[in-house]
């Protein structure tokens, strides 16, 4: 069993940032990865980042550029720091982790709100 828990939601005007963070415990061995999903009203939940163990990361491309991802090991954390928020970026995001076991993200935070207004 993974627990995740997310901080750092809030609003912000176009243009701002905001650092999210997700810290991780339980069964920290089985994850190979962890990551950021987001959800919009009315729209389906979309794949945002991930780090692997490894320090391999990937991004959608509408955050390219402006979200980073990392993480600390030391702390079983992840961060998402995203910089010229935009209101389309407006949604709930969840931290997930991803098992070696089942090579999916099976594991979720409980949801922190991000409100962008233009």
């Amino acid at each position: 069993q993974v627990q995740l828990v997310e901080s750092g939601g809030g609003s912000v005007q176009a243009g701002g940032s905001l650092r999210l963070s997700c810290a991780a415990s339980g069964s920290i061995f089985s994850i190979n990865a962890l990551g950021w999903y987001r959800q919009a009203p009315g729209k389906q939940r979309e794949y945002v980042a991930a780090i692997t163990t490894g320090g391999r990361i990937t991004y959608t491309d509408s955050v390219k550029g402006r979200f980073t991802i990392s993480r600390d090991n030391a702390k079983n954390t992840v961060y998402l720091q995203m910089n010229s928020l935009k209101p389309e970026d407006t949604a709930v995001y969840y931290c997930a982790a991803r098992s070696w076991s089942r090579g999916i993200f099976d594991s979720w935070g409980q949801g922190t709100q991000i409100t962008v207004s233009s």
